[in-house]
């Protein structure tokens, strides 16, 4: 799985139509294949800086398929406007997760995964 991460600046007092527009795209990016999942968090602090974060299967699914497509032009249309400065969208892949409560973290599948299990794995034998 492939985080994309977009901090978002919107242009003050243009939250509102931000969201009303963001709730339309959605159902651009749902249909995508490898779409997994997304979120949109509002900044308790500064109400016009979000966080999209967006779960792809590939991150060609995202930078290919997505940004390719007629689906992406839309969503352009809908919400580039709104951003000013304009973002700059990083992609991350997993290395560690924790859920709440007592136990080690679950091992993470994927080749930078299967290297760090093996790399904790051989320090908690010594």
């Amino acid at each position: 799985m492939i985080l994309e991460v977009a901090p978002l600046t919107v242009i003050p007092s243009q939250e509102a139509a931000f969201e009303q527009a963001f709730a339309k795209a959605c159902a651009l990016i749902g249909t995508m294949p490898g779409y997994l999942g997304h979120q949109l968090q509002v900044c308790m602090e500064q109400s016009n800086q979000y966080l999209l974060l967006v779960q792809w299967q590939r991150l060609e699914d995202h930078t290919e398929g997505f940004r390719g497509s007629p689906q992406y032009q839309q969503w352009k249309a809908l919400l580039h406007h709104f951003y000013d400065p304009f973002p700059t969208v990083r992609h991350y892949q997993g290395v560690m997760a924790q859920a709440p409560g007592p136990g080690p973290a679950p091992p993470l599948s994927g080749a930078r995964a299967t290297r760090l299990n093996r790399d904790v794995s051989e320090h908690s034998a010594r």
